[in-house]
């Protein structure tokens, strides 16, 4: 990898999310030498992934060079590499583009979408995850509005004008609130020979409300929505199966669709070597300690939706969102100088600062510690909070007036088919 020696520890870190970014900046101007391994060269503000599926930003805008994030920092050296395993015998990473020993190991490699071992659905419907999904989805969409337009069979056209979210989390939400927004004010513009008023959305969410991990209120109040907006929400309905064309569920109700989002779910992106039953808890996690320690050694480490940190409050871990990862990153960085200069570690605590969720225009949901509140204030307080975290002056320039634009005009510009995606269909 032409890493080159030096006399100080190396840290190896794996994953430039924001649990991973967040470690790098903390260790910047120390005496540590830092390598970070990505198989992507930026960072991806997965937040706004939903924006780029449905044509209201382009993905530049919400993607950021890793180098340019850390080009300042000396001993910092970052590697577009798959790593493949880890050898905690040898402390050695080995990647496709060879191998690194390292005196301490950073997992910050993410999530994955979880199908909970459901093949057919894996297969054919599409995941929202990363940045090359977004684009896939976002001609998906536009490719089957172009297909609705030839068909003269009307099963088929309500077919691909069906639309399935499995999964009421903040990601399902939100994509269904900007595809309604899209149904109601571009649709018939695009397409006036086109009878767009049979475009249906549906959420479907195996619980009895949406956004479970949010209060009750703003849960019911995007519900409340959703359905203005003319979205079905079904809950207490598990999906079993997808075969590319019928939705089949623990009910006697299917769908007929093609497309079918899946946002049901996540779970760790294991990293073999680390795969062993000791190492792994619920959610295909790595089980960490209060010093994010994975078990068993003390100079392997694991931070963000990778970590499984159990406790009082978070039995189950914490959630697999992007405050717990910026915070590990930040204290981590803190306590490997601390382990370095052989002090003490401090445990890590998890200051919840509230969760949030946006359904559309004028329309979100907020929950802080003290305050509560939906509507067109919270859809404010969202983009702020959205735009502050985004990574690069230009990202924020280009979201905003993106923003500003299309609540002016109520349009998504970026609807373009840049490169066709062909849906796997089953035989």
């Amino acid at each position: 990898m032409n890493i080159p020696i030096t006399s100080f520890p190396r840290i190896i870190i794996i994953g430039g999310g924001f649990a991973g970014i967040a470690l790098a900046k903390k260790l910047s101007k120390q005496e540590v030498q830092v390598v970070l391994l990505d198989k992507n060269n930026y960072h991806n503000f997965q937040p706004l992934l939903y924006q780029v599926s449905t044509g209201g930003l382009e993905p530049d805008s919400i993607a950021y060079p890793i180098r340019k994030v850390l080009k300042d920092f000396p001993n910092f050296h970052f590697r577009l590499a798959d790593v493949t395993e880890v050898d905690t015998k040898s402390n050695t990473v080995i990647t496709d583009i060879g191998n690194l020993k390292f005196d301490y190991l950073v997992v910050a490699s993410g999530s994955k979408t979880n199908y909970f071992g459901n093949t057919d659905v894996e297969k054919y419907s599409m995941a929202m995850k990363t940045i090359p999904q977004s684009l896939n989805l976002r001609s998906l969409i536009l490719e089957n509005f172009e297909d609705a337009l030839l068909t003269s069979d009307l099963n088929e056209r309500n077919a691909l004008m069906n639309f399935v979210i499995v999964g009421g989390g903040p990601t399902g939400v939100e994509l269904a609130g900007a595809l309604a927004e899209i149904k109601k004010g571009i649709l018939p513009k695009d397409y006036p020979d086109l009878d767009t008023r049979s475009v249906q959305i549906n959420v479907i969410q195996s619980s009895d409300c949406i956004l479970k991990g949010m209060s009750a209120k703003a849960s019911q109040k995007a519900e409340d929505f959703l359905e203005k907006l003319g979205v079905h929400v079904w809950k207490n309905i598990r999906v079993t199966n997808y075969d590319g064309k019928t939705v089949t569920t623990n009910t006697d109700l299917t769908f007929e669709a093609a497309t079918v989002v899946w946002a049901a779910g996540v779970k760790g992106a294991i990293i073999k070597g680390l795969d062993a039953k000791e190492f792994v808890t619920r959610g295909n996690r790595l089980l960490v300690n209060e010093f994010n320690q994975v078990k068993g050694y003390t100079h392997i480490f694991a931070i963000g939706d990778i970590a499984c940190v159990e406790n009082d409050d978070f039995p189950n871990g914490l959630p697999m969102m992007a405050q717990p990862a910026i915070q590990q990153g930040k204290q981590l960085g803190n306590n490997m100088l601390l382990l370095i200069e052989g002090k003490s570690m401090k445990p890590f605590v998890y200051k919840d600062k509230g969760a949030m969720a946006t359904i559309g225009r004028n329309k979100a949901v907020v929950d802080l510690p003290k305050f509560k509140f939906q509507g067109a204030f919270a859809w404010y307080v969202w983009m702020f909070v959205h735009l502050f975290f985004l990574i690069g002056f230009r990202n924020r320039m280009v979201v905003f007036i993106n923003w500003v634009y299309n609540y002016v005009r109520f349009d998504r510009e970026a609807r373009l088919i840049i490169r066709p995606f062909k849906k796997k269909r089953k035989v």
